[in-house]
């Protein structure tokens, strides 16, 4: 798990829409693309941090740099297209498996 500086996640947590994160990380933006693609683009910004190495400390800069990537992942496709949710990647025929749940069928 990542950390946090103490006055960033106090910040973060005033933050209720993706507009609002837009404007706090000062983030220019198109308003259409973000009234469709706002959980996704969220979602988006969220799997960037979490691919960053454990323990790693998520600073201001990082947090923007993630959330710019996932906007213009948006600004360029669609929901359908980046699968950002698992709803999008069965849709496309792509499914995940719990380890746990392959093995030997019972007769």
């Amino acid at each position: 798990m990542n950390t946090l500086a103490p006055e960033l996640e106090a910040d973060l947590a005033d933050l209720e829409s993706a507009e609002d994160f837009l404007d706090y990380f000062r983030i220019a933006y198109d308003p259409a693309v973000v009234q469709v693609s706002r959980l996704h683009i969220l979602q988006r910004a969220h799997d960037y941090l979490a691919a960053r190495p454990a323990g790693t400390p998520l600073e201001f800069e990082d947090y923007r740099g993630a959330l710019a990537l996932a906007y213009n992942d948006f600004l360029k496709s669609d929901a359908l297209t980046e699968k950002v949710f698992n709803v999008h990647r069965r849709a496309a025929g792509i499914a995940t498996i719990p380890i746990g749940a392959i093995g030997r069928a019972r007769h």
